[in-house]
């Protein structure tokens, strides 16, 4: 058994770590220590896609059997050397007008949230300011949600529908696994005109074309067999997975950046499923594959 709390320096910065031998995925054994080495390890890549981007958590404290909980006001025993701001959260179902939020932008600041067992990193499609004052979307995201029987092989299909649209539309798009049963598409954003209203027309679009393989609307009696195009992600009060984010699946999958020929070439789901030691491989192999798509 490891020791309860562990002190340790972080890039100069002091951590209380505590109960590294708990299992959080009790399936493969897979330890908070692991999930902390992960997260540690892949921190050069990673940090640069949470960078500026205020963070909402999925905390699993018991495991991904457990309850768990989304977070987004930072704790009130965060460090104070973890970046906060301060914003405006209309319509928060807990009756608040603001919500201090945590930037991590940093390794210290990254294993503070893992020592919590934050297992899930999601931010949203814009960064703030260096005054903490929220930014215009700079990147747009197509979330790609299969209704079974459709899996992420049907989802590959529609994204490369996708790509050829936003192709014709001077975009570039980086797929990247959702590290559940999907996968999302993004695109740097320009500004050009609202990013919702686009992707919507976007979305509209394709499943006007192409109706028996796509869905732009969340109607549960039309899903099954089809891929539903979430373009309501780009909602400024929504979040979605980040990149290298870990999953609360039974094993300890990925949300994983891809390369557009994995996705061309995608005939089983299980093609496209990563777990941590896949997608450190991938790292040591390709680096940051979501800037190389």
């Amino acid at each position: 058994m490891s020791q309860a709390k562990v002190p340790v320096k972080v890039d100069g910065r002091e951590l209380t770590l505590s109960n590294l031998d708990k299992v959080l995925y009790p399936e493969v054994g897979f330890t908070k220590a692991e999930v902390i080495d992960y997260y540690t390890r892949i921190a050069p890549i990673l940090l640069p896609h949470l960078e500026g981007r205020p963070l909402t958590v999925k905390r699993y404290p018991n495991g991904v059997e457990g309850t768990s909980f989304f977070e987004k006001n930072a704790p009130e025993h965060t460090p104070a050397w973890v970046r906060r701001v301060r914003l405006p959260v209309p319509g928060s179902t807990k009756n608040r007008e603001t919500i201090d939020f945590a930037l991590v932008e940093d390794l210290p600041a990254l294993v503070y949230y893992a020592n919590l067992a934050a297992l899930e990193l999601h931010v949203p499609q814009w960064r703030v300011s260096a005054e903490g004052e929220a930014l215009p979307p700079d990147t747009l995201v197509f979330d790609l949600d299969p209704g079974p029987p459709a899996t992420i092989v049907e989802c590959c299909e529609v994204a490369l529908m996708l790509r050829a649209v936003l192709e014709d539309d001077g975009l570039t798009a980086r797929p990247k696994t959702s590290g559940s049963k999907g996968m999302q598409l993004y695109t740097g954003w320009d500004g050009r005109e609202e990013a919702s209203a686009y992707a919507k027309r976007v979305a509209q679009r394709l499943a006007k074309e192409h109706p028996e393989q796509v869905l732009s609307v969340m109607t549960r009696k039309l899903r099954p067999g089809k891929v539903f195009i979430d373009w309501s992600q780009n909602n400024p009060a929504k979040t979605t997975v980040a990149p290298y984010s870990l999953r609360a699946r039974a094993h300890p999958t990925v949300s994983a950046p891809l390369l557009w020929k994995e996705v061309e070439g995608c005939a089983n789901p299980e093609d496209l499923v990563f777990t941590t030691s896949d997608v450190l491989a991938r790292a040591d192999e390709h680096g940051d594959l979501f800037t190389r798509a």
